[in-house]
């Protein structure tokens, strides 16, 4: 359907299409010497020594836990409310998800309190997710782990170029894993980046991301290796030149992206402050957000499938973050869910709408958004 109002919209420009070309006519298509810059600039970015571009998010959340030892036997703590490859990640290394509460209807985060409360005497591992880009009590956390000797991997999809304290997201843990998806803050078409401080955690993901071999394709075109070992039962997780050509463009826009984005986000607020029942969270939260998501919480009465039937009737793309991971057939199937021990995170899944949010969105695009939001929920008042 055309949509009046999409959910999101790349900003893409001719600093990509060149950058595209480029790659095009160099012939050399796969992991080279764009990855290696777009992987320095990025390091630079979030302010740690190793950067690892990666095919996906998904690639650097498993082997981020990878790296740190994670298997079978082993449980990891992390949020229900967040996308399903944050807990596939860690079945994907044989261990348990254990789901951890949001901390609030203001904070859709794990704090350390929540995340404590979840822990078991298998637990090895802590995920947070900066959910919608606010940053997490890193802080308090971080004590945490500390205390019961945990990793900690920073889901930081939603969130490049955020800070907490004059420290950037994905630099306060032992692996910080983003995501370069089409509707992110920055975009790669398909990608994603894993960010740490630890040597001994780069060398192994650097490893594990081709395969386990010693040396890559580069190496030997360049003639710095005639062959190569595999050292470890790796992954093809690589990301080509093309998606690093658009990343370093991207990179370019991300700071004005995130700028704009905050200033949309206020312009909801002041709109949204006047319909009864309506919240939207992360009203108040420590440190520099990057505003991935335009979340609201519905008022209980309203029915949400029938709001978002009024939305798309108005031409306005909707969307939900997140159905609880626990719910899901597959988690439950697996004796992983329903959890009966997250109360504020069922009732967020099951209220919980995303409005439309991207750098080129206009005030009036935003207004009609508003009010076509409070006209919804008034003919849902009114039918019930």
């Amino acid at each position: 359907m055309e949509w009046k109002v999409p959910l999101f919209d790349p900003d893409i420009g001719e600093a990509e299409i060149a950058g595209i070309n480029e790659v095009l006519r160099s012939k050399w298509l796969t992991m080279g010497e764009r990855t290696t810059r777009f992987e320095e600039r990025f390091s630079e970015l979030v302010g740690v020594p190793h950067a690892i571009a990666l095919n996906s998010a998904t690639a650097a959340l498993h082997l981020a836990l990878a790296a740190l030892d994670i298997g079978p036997g082993d449980d990891v703590v992390l949020p229900s409310l967040t996308f399903v490859a944050t807990a596939n990640a860690v079945r994907y290394c044989g261990a348990r998800p254990v789901f951890a509460d949001i901390e609030s209807y203001d904070c859709w985060n794990v704090s350390a309190a929540s995340i404590e409360a979840a822990l078991t005497p298998a637990t090895c591992a802590i995920v947070v997710v900066h959910y919608a880009g606010y940053p997490c009590d890193m802080p308090a956390i971080t004590k945490l782990a500390r205390e019961r000797g945990l990793a900690v991997v920073e889901d930081a999809a939603h969130a490049p170029g955020g800070s907490l304290a004059g420290r950037a997201m994905g630099a306060w843990s032992d692996a910080g894993c983003f995501s370069f998806f089409s509707n992110k803050n920055m975009t790669t078409a398909e990608g994603g980046m894993l960010t740490t401080a630890r040597a001994d955690v780069a060398e192994r993901v650097r490893k594990l991301r081709s395969h386990g071999m010693t040396t890559l394709t580069l190496d030997r075109h360049k003639g710095h290796a005639f062959s190569y070992d595999v050292v470890s039962l790796g992954y093809n997780y690589r990301m080509s030149e093309l998606n690093a050509a658009l990343g370093l463009a991207q990179l370019d826009r991300l700071g004005h992206g995130n700028a704009q984005r905050r200033r949309h986000v206020a312009r909801y607020r002041e709109r949204l402050a006047g319909i009864a029942g309506l919240s939207a969270p992360f009203a108040q939260f420590a440190g520099e957000a990057t505003y991935h998501i335009m979340p609201v919480l519905l008022p209980r009465a309203a029915v949400r499938a029938e709001v978002m039937k009024h939305m798309m009737a108005c031409g306005i793309q909707t969307s939900i973050h997140y159905r609880p991971i626990d719910t899901f057939s597959a988690y439950v199937a697996a004796g992983l869910g329903p959890s009966a021990t997250l109360p504020l995170t069922h009732d967020v899944g099951a209220r919980g709408l995303t409005l439309p949010l991207y750098p080129g969105l206009s005030e009036q695009q935003v207004d009609y958004i508003c009010a076509s939001l409070s006209d919804a929920l008034s003919a849902a008042e009114r039918a019930a």
